[in-house]
């Protein structure tokens, strides 16, 4: 799920921000400090989301630098009530797993501004891959993390993630003019608004498919999953299963279906009345 790994970018050229230290690795932990020359510093250690492949190093860097890890919250910070639900009927897993005890030194509010000798990055709350994901602004280029990437869409799995704050954070970029992404995995994204508009038309097609499957008649996450996802090999029908039950919580919550019962992984969805195909 990590493409070549976890990109760690370093910005600054006396007082150094590390953006996702990464996993936690002795050699990355070298490689970050032996980054930094005569007169550098690291004086800022930002996590944008506790995923396992982003945070674990942090601390382990701050003990051996002495700066303080920044982020947005704790492991939980940003969940939203549905997805807090879903994850106490026993749902849990599904994504690149979260570092369940991570909590920052520094809490990093919505639009705040980090400054450092030569530089400064606003803080974007950008919920959705995760609750507690951020993006940073550094002048007219943002550090995307795992919200938008150039080599595939980013991954939604409930609990963990949520596709209605997804779509809302792509609203949200979209907003300003953005000259280059840099994202948590892959190269840089060198046309910002083409990807953003491609990952939401990617996720309004997927919806689409899914209103269609149920046209047939009410069905589990995973039914839909094997009538959507035809060309997928069976290996990784679980983790389309998960992107179609993103699907299903932010329509359920726009009215477009609802769940049999109680909403759990294995509920069975059906179309609500008021959805009408043409």
């Amino acid at each position: 799920m990590t493409y070549r790994g976890t990109n760690t970018y370093l910005i600054g050229t006396r007082d150094i921000a590390v953006i996702d230290p990464g996993p936690d690795n002795a050699a990355h932990l070298a490689a970050i400090q032996s980054a930094c020359g005569p007169g550098q510093r690291i004086t800022h250690i930002i996590v944008t989301h506790s995923h396992m492949d982003h945070s674990p190093l942090a601390r382990p860097l701050a003990q051996a630098t002495g700066a303080p890890v920044l982020a947005f919250g704790d492991a939980m910070a940003g969940r939203t009530a549905v997805m807090t639900r879903l994850a106490r009927s026993g749902l849990a897993g599904g994504g690149e797993g979260i570092e369940t005890g991570f909590v920052p030194d520094q809490p990093l509010a919505d639009g705040e501004t980090v400054l450092g000798s030569d530089w400064q990055l606003e803080v974007l709350h950008t919920p959705g891959h995760l609750g507690n994901h951020i993006c940073l602004a550094w002048n007219d280029a943002c550090l995307t993390a795992d919200h938008v990437m150039g080599w595939a869409s980013s991954l939604v799995s409930p609990p963990d993630g949520d596709l209605t704050d997804f779509m809302r954070s792509c609203d949200r970029l979209a907003q300003r003019t953005w000259r280059v992404f840099y994202p948590g995995h892959g190269a840089p994204v060198p046309d910002p608004a083409q990807r953003l508009a491609w990952l939401v038309s990617h996720r309004k097609s997927r919806e689409t498919a899914i209103l269609t499957a149920l046209r047939d008649g009410p069905k589990t996450a995973s039914d839909i999953a094997r009538v959507v996802y035809t060309d997928t090999p069976s290996a990784l029908l679980p983790a389309a299963t998960r992107n179609v039950l993103a699907h299903l919580v932010d329509l359920m919550g726009r009215h477009k279906v609802a769940p049999k019962s109680v909403l759990h992984a294995d509920a069975i969805f059906a179309l609500v009345p008021s959805v009408r195909f043409f």
